[in-house]
């Protein structure tokens, strides 16, 4: 009697194995290319600012005096400047001022030095206006001992930032002349040094390499100098955190 052959059932080949998972890989991509191409089509302004929303999102930066205003900026400038021209390291700076500005303005009316500091955002940077009468005594350099009370939060935070900052000194048009001082160019200038030497000694951590003086005298107002008022106003200190970056003209005209 003839013995009947047992037949095995039909086994794949173990090479085609890496078809499934290569399909999956292919269907993937596709989807990857689709959602580019979408993304491609949007406005690049509001493309940057999404990218810069996700990236505050993940608190790039560690913990300071001004909690999350010290975001890690030169990693926000890798990727801005890679992805989209510096767009989203633009508005990522921007950000972090907004931030500053807002824990200032906070002490501010905490300690009420509403008529002896301010501080806004300007085109040029995060900028901070100090009374002279919360610093100095009339016609001198030499700080007063309420100066104290605005020293440390300036200290604080440009310890913060990396920026370069420039402070400079101001005064009203009445004209001064003393042995040490002929002029309000040699007055505003040695006020602006006294409060920068008073920062660095407040915060050592402070790199002198980012930071400027320069004394303008009666020269760059702020407002008239034809009230008293005015003329206390254009007595001040300003510090200002200038950019480092700005608005490409390609994303302004977008928006």
């Amino acid at each position: 009697m003839a013995r009947k052959k047992c037949e095995h059932p039909h086994e794949e080949e173990a090479g085609e194995a890496w078809l499934l998972p290569y399909s999956d890989l292919m269907t993937l991509l596709l989807a990857l290319f689709i959602c580019l191409f979408g993304i491609s089509k949007l406005n690049a302004g509001k493309a940057a600012q999404m990218s810069a929303s996700f990236q505050s999102a993940f608190n790039l930066g560690g913990p300071s005096f001004f909690e999350g205003a010290g975001a890690g900026l030169g990693q926000y400038a890798q990727i801005g400047s890679s992805a989209d021209g510096g767009i989203a390291a633009y508005l990522a700076e921007n950000e972090q001022m907004e931030h500053t500005q807002e824990k200032i303005q906070e002490y501010i009316k905490e300690n009420k030095l509403e008529g002896e500091l301010s501080v806004n955002i300007t085109e040029g940077g995060l900028l901070v206006r100090i009374s002279d009468k919360a610093l100095f005594p009339s016609g001198s350099a030499e700080l007063l001992p309420e100066s104290q009370k605005i020293i440390p939060i300036i200290a604080d935070m440009l310890g913060t930032m990396q920026q370069q900052v420039l402070i400079s000194g101001h005064t009203d048009n009445v004209p001064i002349a003393t042995s040490r001082y002929p002029s309000n160019w040699e007055l505003s200038t040695d006020r602006a040094q006294s409060f920068m030497r008073l920062l660095m000694a407040r915060n050592p951590k402070l790199d002198a390499k980012r930071f400027s003086v320069i004394g303008y005298g009666e020269f760059r107002p702020a407002a008239t100098n034809e009230t008293e008022e005015g003329r206390q106003r254009n007595r001040r200190v300003e510090v200002l955190v200038n950019r480092s970056y700005r608005m490409p003209d390609s994303a302004q005209k977008l928006n």
